[in-house]
């Protein structure tokens, strides 16, 4: 049986930061009542997906001790591409100084999870490296008029270097799954902003985090006692509350980096992994729950046993 680990980690932000005051100085909002809703007390915006992206993705190679030619793949997780047309991830392995394959791959705020499980399918049938990277720009797809979606969103870039070894690996379970009658909740036409059903959105992305957390688990022959660290998508501190609630997992579990980082899509999971890698919340042997959702709607789960 041939397996995978995450061998380095790497996170990348913009130096602009805004916080609520900032914003509350052009929207109908304040401080106070954005943390009571979300959590949030500041994001940062700048910079462009592709150059997020080489940042956390260099980052986590010189922590794996990889060499540019090592490298066999890079996926890259992103709804924010900088260019229609070719995908971000060409741009990523270019200057990276990478000769390997490239792709781009949209699951939006889903997207690590859902590239973190495929990279496991791609080393079980023969490649050794892949560089498994979310990144996203949302502040460009973002009506900063709009208090709905304004205060939310962000950007950032977080990545994993995952590396072939010999036996089962870290993957222990995994859920991925998509509802598109639900898209019209959560999207963005192209060249237009992020339309959001909050109340929905809230509703349904509890329901599924739960409900896929609960697949992973049960996959993975486990039970939510067995969970030492979840590392939940990046959207509401009072969803990241109630998935862990109904999951049975105490919230002094879950790493939330949202406070600092807003909501960053697909970076929002591997950026919070390398605070909790960096801080040292995460211990060799644990059992960790990845679990996100995103338009679509869609949603993945990864339990992982940490062994870097």
């Amino acid at each position: 049986m041939r397996g995978a680990q995450i061998t380095g980690w790497g996170a990348a932000l913009p130096e602009k930061v805004v916080t609520n005051h900032d914003l509350s100085t052009t929207l109908d909002t304040t401080h106070d009542w954005i943390v009571e809703r979300t959590g949030i007390h500041e994001r940062r915006v700048g910079g462009s997906t592709s150059g997020l992206a080489i940042e956390a993705g260099r980052l986590a190679m010189e922590k794996a001790g990889w060499e540019p030619s090592t490298v066999d793949l890079v996926i890259l997780a992103t709804t924010t591409p900088d260019q229609q047309v070719p995908a971000s991830a060409s741009t990523v392995q270019n200057e990276l100084g990478l000769t390997c394959g490239a792709f781009d791959l949209n699951a939006v705020c889903s997207g690590f999870a859902y590239s973190l499980i495929t990279a496991h399918g791609f080393i079980q049938v023969g490649l050794s490296r892949i560089l498994v990277i979310g990144a996203d720009t949302l502040s460009r797809i973002t009506d900063w008029d709009d208090r709905g979606t304004a205060i939310l969103f962000a950007d950032g870039a977080g990545a994993v270097a995952l590396e072939a070894v010999e036996g089962p690996g870290e993957l222990l379970g995994w859920d991925l799954g998509s509802d598109g009658s639900l898209r019209h909740i959560l999207d963005a036409d192209i060249g237009g902003y992020l339309n959001m059903d909050g109340k929905e959105v809230f509703r349904r992305a509890v329901r599924v985090m739960v409900s896929s957390g609960k697949a992973a688990i049960e996959r993975a022959g486990l039970t939510p006692d067995d969970v030492d660290l979840v590392i939940p998508h990046q959207a509401n501190i009072r969803i990241i509350e109630s998935a862990c609630n109904k999951l049975g997992i105490p919230l002094d579990k879950a790493v939330s980096v949202l406070h600092r980082t807003g909501n960053t899509s697909a970076a929002s999971i591997p950026l919070a992994l390398a605070d909790a890698a960096d801080s040292g919340r995460l211990q060799p042997g644990a059992i960790v729950l990845l679990v996100g959702f995103g338009a679509g709607m869609t949603w993945a789960s990864a339990v992982i046993r940490w062994n870097p």
